[in-house]
């Protein structure tokens, strides 16, 4: 029998162990055809609601702003620039993440980053007991409580996600 592979820390766990913050680790199987972040709220079998992605965005003096939003919506760019006092904010292109953050598309979390960057993380964070993010890397998710994980990064929480239709 094949002894089980022990999970290797990323920098976002330890990160968290140095600051002494509580997180559980959830690993699963990378389907590299589909990152979406529904997709591994599916395979955890967590609510996509209490899932979160991290998405990095440019200002236009060249600076970034990190955000944080439940994997089902989309983000309110307009929203989030007011949030962070900015003018405006830009999705930052997929081929400038890894230099920027230190990882890649599907592994970015919010916690661990080459440089701290200012943090945003949608309000309905707040609604649940602890949350999911992304652990560093494909295959490995964080669920960490909002209050940890705002208080590390010091995040703001604000409404940051598009409006759909239904709350119109």
């Amino acid at each position: 029998m094949a002894k089980r592979e022990k999970l290797q820390k990323t920098n976002a766990m330890r990160e968290l162990d140095s600051a002494g913050l509580a997180y559980t680790v959830h690993t699963y199987e990378v389907d590299e055809s589909d990152l979406s972040g529904t997709h591994v709220a599916s395979v955890l079998g967590q609510d996509p609601d209490c899932v979160f992605k991290t998405l990095v965005t440019a200002t236009p003096e060249g600076g970034h702003v990190v955000c944080c939003i439940p994997v089902a919506e989309e983000l309110d760019l307009k929203r989030a620039a007011a949030a962070a006092g900015e003018k405006s904010l830009s999705m930052l292109h997929v081929r400038d993440l890894l230099a920027t953050t230190g990882y890649v598309r599907g592994g970015c979390s919010p916690v661990g980053m080459k440089k701290r960057f200012p943090t945003l993380i949608d309000e309905t964070a707040q609604l649940f007991d602890t949350i999911m993010i992304s652990g560093g890397r494909r295959g490995v998710q964080i669920e960490i409580t909002p209050d940890d994980l705002g208080t590390y990064c010091a995040a703001t929480f604000a409404d940051i996600c598009r409006a759909t239709d239904a709350s119109v």
